[in-house]
């Protein structure tokens, strides 16, 4: 008889929208951008060198990426709800011993945190595939960028001035926008109510479907993609604020140039307009081409420290060039009746950029000094700018026998 009483929204979880997912984006965002500007300084402090610090980072993409492999096989015995909540504690995990300090305390913030991420975002993106139709997938991206925009352009100035004051402030802060996030998924109750639905058969395995994956060479270039853009953003975001103290700049040089550069996501729908009006080959491999360019010479203007900043802020702003238009030859080439099992597929591009960079950084900090690192992310990403070159011209084009609109098609 109480039931009869209570309010329709308490007896029946309500249906998630576009806006639920990217607050949760947004939040996360929070927690993420306060930290990708004070945990490299950390490990770099903790650790004393460049290379002891690409050596820790190269050992965590390692852990990271074994454990985003394992998320959707541990969701076959663990609801998703317990799944993501085990993701945000992760990051309550790091934080505590981001605050401890010392080696093996940050080394461990450090992978926790990375373990949080992948964990957070293999849940995320399913939920999104679950509810949100194919239609409004490209909605949902654009305004996760928006929700996630004041985040990344306030966090990483935030975190470097907040650990000027206290070391251990950015990690607390961050730690309560966890909470936060935390508070709020399951305000959403995305796990709850009839909304879920019981799987009819195990839960696919994303490993078997390497070889259907290896099969198709636009899925191949397209996660190729998004390694090498995932690889730039690494470059900026871990060893600018290293050059920047090595170069006698300061420690909140870096943190202020990633925050200029994230503001850039406001821009995301001009940008789009831009990509629409080309085409996604022009606007893929003109991004890549830049962006390798300015890399370049970043690097060989070391001498000038200044000048190696701004030559690495106008990459960063290809990269978010990259993020806008650099997943749809990917999204375009998957079949529909694929799209969950590749998508668990392309998710680890996150995980091979964060072993390929410090690795590749570990190698050319063996005969090069650190500027070296910018030239060799500018060779990597001229292969991409190669790559791209190959995408057919037409890509997200409208078609006159489906008499669509192009802003449709992409």
């Amino acid at each position: 008889m109480a039931n009869r009483y209570l309010p329709l929204f308490l007896k029946h979880s309500p249906t998630p929208k576009v806006e639920h997912f990217a607050a949760l984006a947004g939040l996360e965002a929070a927690v993420r951008g306060i930290l990708i500007s004070a945990m490299p300084l950390a490990v770099y402090d903790a650790l004393g060198s460049a290379e002891a610090t690409s050596a820790v980072y190269f050992v965590v993409g390692l852990v990271s990426m074994v454990w985003g492999l394992l998320v959707p096989w541990g969701t076959r015995h663990i609801p998703r709800r317990w799944m993501y909540t085990l993701g945000c504690g992760l990051y309550l995990v790091s934080m505590g011993l981001a605050v401890i300090g010392g080696s093996v305390a940050i080394a461990m913030a450090l992978m926790c945190g990375a373990m949080a991420t992948a964990t957070t975002f293999v849940c995320l993106n399913a939920y999104i595939l679950d509810y949100i139709t194919r239609e409004n997938l490209g909605r949902s991206q654009s305004m996760q960028m928006v929700f996630a925009a004041t985040p990344w352009a306030v966090g990483p100035m935030l975190g470097v001035w907040l650990r000027s004051i206290w070391a251990p402030a950015p990690f607390i802060l961050a730690g309560c926008f966890a909470l936060i996030l935390l508070a709020v998924f399951w305000i959403l109750r995305l796990g709850n109510g009839k909304q879920i639905q019981r799987a009819k058969g195990p839960a696919a395995n994303p490993i078997a479907y390497l070889g259907r994956f290896a099969s198709q060479p636009r899925l191949i270039a397209g996660w190729l993609f998004a390694v090498l853009r995932s690889c730039g953003w690494w470059v900026y975001v871990v060893y600018l604020p290293i050059f920047c103290v090595e170069a006698g700049l300061g420690d909140k040089v870096g943190g202020v140039a990633l925050s200029i550069s994230n503001a850039l996501l406001f821009a995301s729908p001009l940008m789009l307009r831009w990509a629409r009006l080309a085409s996604v080959r022009t606007s893929v491999q003109f991004a890549f081409g830049a962006c390798a360019v300015m890399f370049v010479a970043a690097g060989l203007l070391a001498f000038l420290p200044w000048a190696t900043v701004a030559f690495s802020m106008a990459a960063a702003t290809m990269l978010v060039l990259l993020d806008v238009v650099g997943g749809l030859p990917f999204l375009m080439a998957v079949k529909p009746s694929e799209r969950t099992e590749m998508s668990a597929v392309y998710s680890s591009f996150r995980d091979v950029s964060g072993i390929l960079t410090p690795g590749a950084a570990w190698l050319v900090l063996l005969v090069l000094p650190l500027p070296g690192i910018f030239v060799a992310a500018g060779g990597g990403l001229i292969a991409a700018f190669l790559i791209a070159g190959r995408l057919h011209p037409r890509l997200g084009a409208a078609r006159p026998s489906r008499g669509g609109d192009p802003q449709t098609q992409i």
